[in-house]
């Protein structure tokens, strides 16, 4: 539940102890720019690659027709794998090297982040 399902329940005046929560929580917190730098960079490459093909194992292989297309064929469920991850193109191979986010050192949660990204990355050189 949200802190604004919860408010719209209990209705005020309680509810302004809920939201006074989330507005302090919201304006103490670290603040990162990352997603949306990521985000851009990813949308320049649209721009000047245009639209690419989606990798064959990750396209959708449950309509008729789709098995003989060699759609969703060989595809590796990361679930199934040790840390969930599984050495698999998910870009198109154009851009397949590209790196687009970039954690910042702003927080435990952007921290933790820069460190699932690099056991990531060491398992992709493997």
């Amino acid at each position: 539940m949200t802190a604004l399902d919860a408010a719209q329940r209990i209705g005020f005046p309680e509810a302004r102890i809920l939201i006074a929560n989330v507005v302090i929580d919201l304006a103490l917190s670290p603040k990162s720019n990352s997603a949306y730098v990521a985000m851009d960079k990813a949308l320049a490459d649209l721009k000047t690659s245009g639209h690419l093909p989606i990798p064959r194992h990750l396209r959708d292989g449950h309509y008729s027709g789709s098995k003989e297309l060699g759609n969703a064929q060989d595809y590796l469920y990361p679930h199934n794998y040790p840390g969930n991850w599984v050495k698999q193109d998910y870009l198109p191979e154009k851009i397949r090297n590209h790196h687009y986010f970039q954690a910042e050192d702003t927080g435990k949660y952007e921290r933790a982040l820069a460190q699932r990204k690099e056991a990531i990355d060491r398992l992709r050189k493997i």
